[in-house]
C-alpha cells in the first residue's frame, strides 16, 4: 500500500473516530484537527461537528450542526449561526484547554472557562490548570 494512501485513510480513520467517541466540548478542542473539514454541497445531520477557520486565539474552530441541511458555499460556519454552533466558548469565553506548550499558552488578563466558572489569567505562559494550586504562583483568579 501506498504511504500516501495509507495516510489518508488513517486520517478518514480518525475523522470517523471523533464523531463517535461524542467529546465533551473542552476535550474535542484539544483534538480539533482530526475533526473532518466543512465542505460545501454536503448533507450534513444535525449533531455533526466541524472544522472551519481559527478561532481568537489562532487555534481550528470547531462548529457543531443545529440543525440538518446541505451546506452551500455562501453559508459558511463562522456566519450561519442558526446552522452552525461554535464549539469551545461559554457565554462568549474560550473554554480552557490544556495548552500543549509556549506556543499556545495563555497571556496575561486572559480570559476561560472552566468548570462552570470564569477566570483570567495572572501570569504570562500560562500553562496551569485553573483551580489548581501551584505551589509559589499566583496563576488564576476567578473574573468577578
Amino acid at each position: 500500500m501506498h504511504k500516501y494512501l495509507a495516510a489518508k485513510q488513517i486520517r478518514r480513520f480518525f475523522e470517523i473516530m471523533t464523531q463517535e467517541m461524542e467529546l465533551e466540548e473542552s476535550i474535542a478542542m484539544e483534538v480539533a484537527d482530526l475533526y473532518e473539514p466543512w465542505k460545501p454541497e454536503k448533507n450534513y445531520p444535525a449533531g455533526k461537528i466541524l472544522k472551519y477557520g481559527v478561532n481568537e486565539d489562532n487555534e481550528t474552530q470547531l462548529y457543531k450542526v443545529q440543525q440538518q441541511h446541505t451546506s452551500q458555499s455562501n453559508w459558511l460556519p463562522s456566519q450561519e449561526l442558526a446552522l452552525y454552533k461554535p464549539i469551545g466558548f461559554e457565554d462568549g469565553i474560550p473554554i480552557w484547554t490544556e495548552p500543549s506548550g509556549a506556543h499556545d499558552a495563555y497571556g496575561i488578563d486572559d480570559k476561560v472557562r472552566h468548570n462552570g466558572k470564569t477566570w483570567v489569567s495572572l501570569i504570562a505562559g500560562n500553562i496551569w490548570e485553573p483551580g489548581v494550586v501551584v505551589p509559589g504562583v499566583d496563576t488564576w483568579i476567578l473574573d468577578s
